[in-house]
């Protein structure tokens, strides 16, 4: 995949349209054309078909996250425990879709490799390249990012999973994670709170711009 940049990214939709429409608009206003969804984008949210059916309206290239293979079978081999309550949502969010939104699910990629302009190259995943259960937070310590994201030989790496906005370098890689559009949180506090703030990327070139973009829940 080629594209031009610049090129936001966006992750963790979670079900929630409304955020992902102030996404959608703000981005609209900036002109800008190519977004590559970072997964985890139906399972979790009040409205699971309505933000497939944006993103299949839009066209972007969407990542398989581990809430989206939730929703397709309930892995055995999981390192998170599923509550009833996770079980139920599930059951619930399936029974707002149709067949053909759980093939748009299976279409999801795994990885994706983009080139930007200026020769620079991508590779987006969700958790790491290797898996979407991993897990990369500011605190994870050096070795352990080096083992997940290290010797991936491009010059920008594109994950989600933990809602957190950050970036650092890895193994002369930029590493980028924009957060979550649907599920932010306040993360100032000891006890992080969900916030109605729906957080983005924007890449041009080698440099970053995460942004934050609030909405209002309709009920």
């Amino acid at each position: 995949m080629v594209v031009a940049v610049p090129l936001a990214l966006v992750s963790d939709i979670h079900g929630n349209d409304t955020a992902l429409a102030r996404v959608v608009a703000e981005l609209e206003r900036l002109g800008i054309e190519h977004v590559v969804c970072l997964g985890d984008a139906v399972q979790g949210g009040s409205q699971p078909r309505e933000v497939l059916e944006r993103l299949d309206a839009l066209g972007w290239p969407v990542i398989l996250g581990n809430a989206d293979d939730f929703l397709l079978e309930v892995p055995t081999d999981s390192p998170e425990v599923f509550t009833e309550a996770q079980l139920e949502r599930r059951l619930w969010t399936l029974a707002q879709l149709e067949p053909r939104h759980l093939e748009q699910i299976r279409s999801f990629v795994p990885t994706l490799d983009v080139e930007l302009d200026g020769g620079l190259a991508l590779r987006a995943f969700h958790g790491s390249p290797r898996s979407y259960h991993d897990v990369v937070l500011p605190e994870t310590s050096d070795a352990q990012v080096e083992h997940l994201l290290g010797g991936s030989g491009v010059d920008l790496l594109a994950g989600g999973h933990t809602h957190t906005q950050w970036t650092r370098y890895v193994d002369g890689a930029l590493y980028v994670n924009p957060g979550s559009v649907g599920h932010a949180y306040d993360r100032h506090d000891e006890d992080p709170q969900p916030v109605q703030v729906a957080e983005y990327a924007i890449v041009t070139g080698g440099a970053v711009e995460f942004r934050r973009v609030p909405w209002q829940s309709e009920s």
